[in-house]
């Protein structure tokens, strides 16, 4: 089944790749290489939101509360504060402006501004307290952070001094109200604003890799552009095959939004896709499995996605049967694997639609791999192939050599949409790509005689708990910040609802005491809640060690995951 259906959509990608197709193909000259590229793609984001708001112009964009936006609106609502940025705040082309808030219509609108005024977008994680929030700051040095209350309170409270200006703004308001901080020093709609470039940086958003503190993944605006694209494509691929077998809705496509608006899965597959193909967006503030059941009767939404627990809570929810979901005919997830099992779980409960699942990473702008529909019943344990037609998927050994099907190493994509680097770390920056151009993902996976993706590892020291990544040793850090604290190691452990959840082992210096219940109070206001340990052991004695003295995580894991599954 699977060759067949992949026939038929490459067959309707090359179809759509032709000369004055929408998805003609161009070339850029990148690493030695010439990398695919939409030719008809807008050169910029600016250019972006002007052509895809004027085409849908009259059609419902934002739904927030009470709030209800026509695409229209909300790019005249951000050409007015794209002006305040320029002509009161004197923003330039490159300057580093922060948002840290709760998803709303108002975090969508501000984050257009920046770019149309030149600026580098620079998505915080909201769920970051406030020092993690100053360390993000000072990272790539924002000259503007606007702040909701909540995240506002988090910075001063925590007394450093970052060095960026704060801006407050509300939610649940008409943008230019929300927003209103914004415009008191002047600038409007006619406030001339800077041409950008495809190469000129555009986002910022911050990844935890193996080695600490969060980095900060830059991108230039054909990147992000050309990562929306690729997603465009992949939806009218999908829209064709529907049209033809007759389920495709006679709706207009709808969204909800439960993935916080910092993630590369809202910021690009998800928003900015939504431009393209005139999608409502309608927005929680708050996941609520029962909440998003109303939300998707109420607003017909046709597209889900979230982290796979979410879409599991929804099908598995004892007032399932009181919600008309029929509307909603894809249920994707990604940021973590889906077990198996509930792949046919939620098929079956989902009448002519299908769950579907992509791989991609907040380097490559969410562009990766996808697995879908009928494919993604017959390979469920996959994430699928590389996304026609710019995304090439392979796979490396140590020395850097490419591997033959079937063979396990290091998952690596080459795209145009791949980010130029992180801030201020040139080392990271070289240490992530191979010498033609690949990004390493620090994923363990193999190819099959399909082209499949199969991830079976990490490489990388991380947890991802419900698709957010956690570093190991960020974590340990702060608790070897405890002076009690003589030994501590940190590891992912499975878990039914998150995918994994954080563990800790620790023993403390002689002579002293420190409960897991006082660590944790120590803890709280140095790590956000997703990174807070759940399951905890505190040793009477040192913790295992290897020869070479470190301590031997390994084993410790091994151990660890033995004792959950016997307790469970």
């Amino acid at each position: 089944m699977t060759s067949q259906l992949d026939a038929i959509i490459d067959n309707t990608v090359q179809m759509m790749t032709q000369p004055g197709q929408l998805l003609e193909l161009d070339y850029v000259r990148k690493f030695g290489v010439d990398l695919p590229v939409f030719k008809n793609a807008p050169d910029n984001l600016s250019d972006f939101y002007a052509f895809f708001c004027n085409q849908h112009k009259d059609t419902e964009f934002l739904v927030d509360g009470d709030v209800r936006l026509t695409y229209g609106e909300a790019y005249a609502a951000a050409r007015v504060l794209a002006g305040g940025l320029v002509g009161g705040h004197g923003v330039k082309k490159g300057d580093r402006i922060g948002i840290a808030a709760r998803n709303s219509a108002n975090w969508i609108i501000l984050d257009m501004a920046i770019t149309m005024a030149g600026g580098i977008s620079t998505k915080l994680n909201g769920w970051w307290q406030g020092n993690e929030l100053a360390d993000g700051i000072e990272e790539v040095g924002c000259s503007i952070v606007f702040v909701d209350k909540k995240r506002g309170a988090r910075l001063v409270e925590s007394g450093r001094d970052h060095g960026s200006e704060l801006i407050f703004f509300d939610h649940g308001k008409a943008p230019l109200e929300g927003l209103k901080a914004c415009l008191e020093k002047g600038g409007d709609a006619e406030t001339p604003l800077p041409q950008m470039g495809p190469e000129d940086n555009a986002t910022i958003l911050f990844t935890s890799g193996s080695t600490g503190r969060s980095k900060g993944a830059y991108s230039e605006h054909r990147a992000v552009v050309q990562g929306a694209m690729s997603y465009v494509g992949a939806f009218a691929v999908v829209a064709h095959l529907m049209e033809k077998a007759g389920t495709l809705p006679s709706l207009q496509p709808s969204a909800l939004v439960v993935i916080p608006l910092f993630h590369v899965t809202a910021a690009v597959p998800l928003v900015l896709t939504s431009f393209a193909i005139g999608r409502k967006l309608v927005i929680m503030k708050k996941w609520d499995a029962e909440e998003a059941m109303r939300l998707i009767e109420k607003e017909k939404i046709t597209y889900f996605v979230g982290v796979p627990l979410m879409s599991m809570e929804i099908f598995s929810h004892p007032k399932l049967a009181d919600y008309d979901l029929s509307s909603c005919v894809t249920m994707a997830a990604g940021g973590a694997p889906r077990p198996v099992d509930h792949v046919t779980r939620i098929k079956e409960k989902m009448a002519n639609g299908f769950p579907v699942i992509g791989y991609g990473l907040t380097e490559t702008n969410g562009v990766g791999c996808s697995n879908q529909n009928e494919n993604y019943l017959a390979k469920p344990g996959s994430t699928g192939r590389a996304t026609p037609p710019i995304v090439d998927v392979a796979i490396f050994d140590d020395d850097g050599n490419k591997l033959p099907q079937g063979e396990r190493g290091e998952v690596c994509i080459r795209t145009s949409a791949n980010f130029s680097g992180y801030w201020n770390n040139e080392q990271a920056t070289k240490d992530a790509f191979t010498k033609d151009g690949y990004f390493k993902s620090g994923d363990i996976g193999y190819l099959d005689e399909a082209g499949y993706l199969y991830i079976v590892d990490r490489k990388k020291e991380i947890i991802i708990r419900g698709g957010e990544n956690i570093s190991c040793q960020e974590v340990e850090a702060a608790i070897y910040g405890h002076t009690s604290v003589s030994e501590a190691s940190v590891f992912g452990v499975p878990d039914e609802r998150y995918g994994e959840v954080p563990a800790l082992v620790y023993n403390v210096k002689d002579g002293e005491t420190l409960s897991p219940d006082e660590l944790l109070d120590f803890l709280k206001d140095k790590l956000a809640p997703f990174k807070m340990p759940v399951h905890i052991w505190q040793y009477d004695e040192p913790l295992p060690k290897l020869g070479t003295a470190k301590i031997a995580k390994i084993d410790l894991i091994k151990k660890h995951r033995k004792m959950l599954v016997g307790a469970g």
